[in-house]
């Protein structure tokens, strides 16, 4: 087992961050914070020019037909750099969904523009303030006739298709909507991080189309948010490793009663601990992306793991940062905030970490790798 990426995965990850860095992305971030957008459209051009939007999707189709492990590199340094761009939401749910559960007219008429850029997608599963369950989903889906709501549904302002966990007569089914269809409502939702904005979405008899089997709609949407949980794991981790970096140079620069801060023992200790934190995940991270590289039976608990140990690990240092900053980490101008926001909403994305702590007992009992006493 080995669990290290290959020197080629390493040199597209180098090479990434150098792209990612030369365009600023994280000023980025803060222009869309300050404006209106949505998102960043000329990052995000060049990242469709890239070829990135492709990775997964195979060459038939225009893609690159490259693994999962390419994809975590690309995820860590995005979550890096606070990208904003809507890649987590069309790339790791949306296009991983039709690559794998797509009929052959579906990825055809899809993933080449997917590729291009053409067609940007989301996923739409929350209807209220409690976890979507199997049991609790309402929106209802008649004969391909969409009717109900969704929200805090992710990138919406860029998105155009959106796939839609929906209620059928069968169960509950994975359905495809394209966003300008007729019918559909789209509304603006504040969140705590507007760099990755959210929205609530109106169905009136809307037109979709169904993925997969109609009646397996749950357990498809647990395998792909099993996969998913990995790649937002390493842009959780990209974005710990980063608030790190910035509480280290910090430290070194910030001077108090004649000599660096980073000498005195308490911030030496928040550093110790914001490195711990990111090495038990990062470790996690690599054995969850082992998994999802393998399709091994292990993955919803090693992505479960993934998942709780890397949102522990950023919300402790994106809130230690700011308090190596002392007072200044609480101001506008310094990015300690844009961090912060991101650890917030990530934790949330795909299910809290409470609901995931849940998956992992629950996938360890299974196992038998948990005994109930």
């Amino acid at each position: 087992m080995n669990l290290d990426f290959s020197d080629d995965q390493k040199f597209l990850q180098e090479e990434a961050r150098k792209f990612l860095a030369k365009e600023e992305a994280l000023s980025r971030s803060r222009t869309v914070l300050e404006t209106d957008k949505n998102i960043d459209e000329d990052l995000w051009k060049k990242i469709v020019d890239l070829g990135w939007t492709g990775i997964r999707i195979p060459e038939e189709f225009d893609g690159l037909g490259l693994g999962h492990l390419e994809l975590c590199v690309i995820a860590e340094e995005l979550g890096r750099f606070l990208a904003p761009v809507p890649f987590s939401s069309s790339v790791y749910l949306f296009t991983e969904a039709i690559i794998k559960y797509g009929s052959e007219e579906i990825k055809k008429t899809l993933l080449p523009k997917l590729v291009s850029g053409e067609i940007v997608g989301t996923m739409a599963v929350t209807e209220d303030l409690y976890a979507p369950t199997e049991d609790n989903i309402k929106l209802l889906c008649d004969n391909g006739l969409l009717n109900g709501k969704k929200i805090a549904v992710p990138d919406v302002g860029a998105a155009t298709h959106a796939i839609v966990v929906a209620k059928s007569n069968n169960g509950i089914s994975l359905q495809v909507v394209d966003l300008s269809s007729n019918g559909v409502s789209i509304e603006h939702q504040e969140n705590i991080d507007e760099s990755r904005g959210h929205f609530s979405i109106t169905f009136d008899n809307v037109n979709s189309d169904s993925i997969g089997d109609e009646s397996s709609g749950w357990e498809m949407y647990e395998s792909i948010i099993n996969q998913a949980a990995v790649l937002f794991s390493y842009e959780q981790i990209g974005g710990s490793q980063a608030a790190l970096d910035m509480a280290i140079n910090y430290a070194k620069e910030r001077y108090a009663f004649g000599r660096p801060i980073g000498s005195y023992q308490a911030i030496k200790h928040k550093l110790a601990d914001m490195y711990i934190a990111i090495t038990l995940a990062r470790s996690n991270c690599y054995y969850a992306a082992w998994a999802l590289s393998t399709n091994s039976a292990d993955l919803p608990s090693a992505s479960a793991t993934a998942r709780v140990s890397s949102t522990k690990a950023y919300q402790l240092c994106s809130k230690e940062n700011i308090q190596t900053h002392g007072g200044n980490g609480f101001t506008w101008e310094y990015d300690c905030h844009l961090f912060y926001k991101r650890s917030k909403v990530l934790s949330v994305l795909l299910g809290s970490e409470a609901s995931w702590k849940e998956k992992l007992v629950t996938n360890l009992e299974k196992t038998n790798t948990l005994t109930k006493e």
